[in-house]
């Protein structure tokens, strides 16, 4: 393997499937490229983004949404209905107003510590060179000196318990709080990690954050399953999961058959 780094996307396709990842990021077939969904998502992080930052006041949140949403749209290969985009546009409103006082409620008195934030950590339990790459969407500090990283995620009603418990759903939080601790020489037990569901189609809640453990048994788990993932890759293993071939793109293509 060329590269020098891994990201978490890269991780949870090649624990799906390591053939899947070996045809994506080896052989650089593109695989699932965006739907309206998707951009709906990019547009949302952008505001909650560029406002964590200072750089977007409130009456501006509307028209960057729409900026960044139709750039995104303009990108997909197939273009969604009209009445699908002007629905999404007005959910949108019902949404990032809602945020900031969202964290104030469960942050009384925070401090944006820093917005997108970059990882680029070693990842030293390798005996190989090898970078987790990420992108922190938000921290924040409190009073009491706790460091709380959020990762947006845009839904439509919300995530159930099962989807909320995921293991590979929230190792991402797990390990972005490993490499965010490395990076910054911080003890891991002044961090806490969150979801924060950003829901179109909720009749009330829009904003939902919740707490997700991110002990130093889960994090053991999360970092052996990056290392067993990366050590793989190295060892140029890409077998094929047969379970995971009902929803893969590459399914039944010249590229991939059972």
């Amino acid at each position: 393997m060329s590269k020098q780094h891994i990201s978490y996307s890269e991780l949870k396709i090649f624990t799906e499937c390591p053939y899947k990842w070996h045809l994506q990021y080896e052989k650089g077939l593109a695989g699932f490229t965006g739907n309206i969904y998707t951009a709906f998502g990019t547009a949302i992080h952008s505001v909650c983004e560029q406002s964590a930052l200072g750089n977007l006041p409130d009456e501006e949140f509307a028209e960057h949404f729409d900026i960044v949403f139709l750039e995104e749209l303009k990108k997909l290969d197939e273009k969604p209905k009209n009445k699908m985009i002007v629905e999404m546009r007005e959910q949108s409103r019902e949404i990032f107003h809602k945020v900031f006082p969202a964290l104030q409620e469960l942050f009384p008195g925070y401090e944006v510590y820093s917005s997108e934030e970059d990882l680029y950590q070693l990842i030293s339990e390798l005996d190989f060179t090898r970078y987790l790459k990420g992108f922190v969407d938000l921290v924040v500090k409190t009073p009491d000196g706790k460091y709380h990283i959020i990762d947006w995620k845009s839904c439509s009603w919300g995530w159930d318990m099962k989807r909320k418990s995921d293991s590979m759903t929230t190792y991402q939080l797990t390990l972005y709080k490993k490499f965010f601790c490395e990076k910054h020489g911080i003890d891991p037990k002044e961090v806490e990690t969150y979801f924060g569901l950003l829901k179109r189609t909720a009749k009330a809640d829009n904003v939902e954050i919740f707490r997700v453990t991110s002990g130093p048994r889960k994090t053991t788990n999360a970092t052996k399953v990056l290392t067993d993932a990366c050590n793989s890759i190295h060892n140029g293993i890409k077998v094929k999961n047969r379970n995971s071939c009902s929803k893969c793109p590459f399914n039944n293509t010249e590229h991939c058959t059972r």
